[in-house]
């Protein structure tokens, strides 16, 4: 796994572990001028001998050039098979045994492997960790077109080692010779918790993204940027989070879900004093089999994953036709035009 990290002391633990207990055997992780602590804790699972640690002091989140940077690594010098580039704020949970379970049934002739976001909302702060009151999932996520929402459908990927690969911004896609991506088959779920806190929202909105002069911000980037900047950060959190009544309300009508699998999974792992268990000898975590009645919600989530890839897939066959008959007419038909005129 690869982890660009940026003041993340509040969930970088529970990842990290999380990821470990999960079938990850190796993780570099980026730590990019964290102030909270979050670099001490990486620190500790390098001394463990699970993880190594990269600096990256710049202010402008340069992702794409830092996550790629790191996915040549674990190919070149930690002979990774699979490599996954999660966030701090997201646990790839597999639908069905452990990670390396779900890579190895994948066909020699792919090398690319998606995951479906499936988004967490806040709910009403009470000082409690993140993942004991953040148990309600969204059931109906928005299409990625649609800007006028924060919390929409997405794929993350996973590829095999590749000293060539390119990372897409938002870990998105990855591009390398021979990476052949499997369509509509999204075998592990990312769990997503994005806002957790007023306190977790003004790091995040202090964060790089829009000092970089190449990076296109996201809908909820921008709403952030401004409620920090105008010092409404409390009164954005509240208008996301989830209350008794509006919580009472999803439910019955199915927008929202009670999802408790990350909350008991972690705390298998954690300790009494609050760390989480490095690995070891004791039991790793336990992914059952999806019920049926879970396969079909979550195949009705995906399924516009899966409108997108071909959109995707017709644009890019667009842009390849284009840029070949570009070629043609800087070619030999080209020239075939030029002695025709004459």
């Amino acid at each position: 796994m690869t982890l660009l990290a940026r003041d993340e002391a509040d969930i970088v633990d529970a990842q990290i572990a999380f990821h470990l207990h999960a079938g990850v055997d190796f993780v570099v992780a980026t730590d990019n001028a964290s102030s909270d602590g979050t670099a001490e804790i990486l620190e500790r699972y390098e001394r463990a001998g699970v993880l190594r640690l990269l600096r990256e002091p710049a202010d402008d989140m340069r992702q794409d050039e830092w996550v790629t940077g790191m996915a040549r690594l674990a190919a070149a010098e930690h002979e990774a098979d699979w490599v996954f580039h999660a966030d701090a704020d997201e646990f790839w949970w597999p639908r069905g045994g452990w990670l390396n379970d779900v890579f190895a049934t994948v066909p020699e002739r792919f090398g690319v492997v998606r995951g479906c976001w499936r988004h967490f909302l806040p709910r009403p702060e009470d000082g409690a960790f993140f993942a004991q009151r953040m148990t309600v999932r969204l059931a109906t996520p928005a299409h990625p077109g649609d800007k006028e929402t924060i919390f929409h459908a997405h794929q993350k990927v996973a590829h095999r080692a590749s000293a060539h690969v390119e990372i897409e911004a938002g870990n998105h896609n990855a591009a390398a010779p021979g990476l052949i991506p499997v369509r509509a088959w999204h075998p592990i779920e990312v769990l997503h918790f994005s806002f957790r806190s007023v306190a977790q929202l003004g790091r995040k909105a202090r964060g790089g993204w829009l000092r970089n002069r190449d990076y296109e911000p996201t809908l909820h980037q921008l709403l952030l940027d401004e409620a920090f900047r105008e010092g409404r950060l409390k009164q954005f959190y509240e208008a996301h989070a989830v209350d008794g009544d509006t919580l009472a309300a999803g439910l019955a009508d199915g927008t929202f879900a009670t999802d408790t699998r990350l909350r008991d999974g972690l705390r298998a792992i954690r300790e009494e004093d609050g760390t989480f268990a490095l690995p070891g000898n004791e039991p790793r975590l336990d992914f059952r089999r999806p019920s049926a009645a879970a396969d079909a919600e979550y195949a009705a989530e995906a399924s516009v994953l899966v409108e997108i890839d071909g959109v995707v897939r017709a644009e890019q066959r667009v842009r390849a036709l284009e840029d070949r008959l570009v070629s043609l007419e800087r070619g030999a038909l080209g020239s075939a035009r030029r002695l025709a005129r004459r």
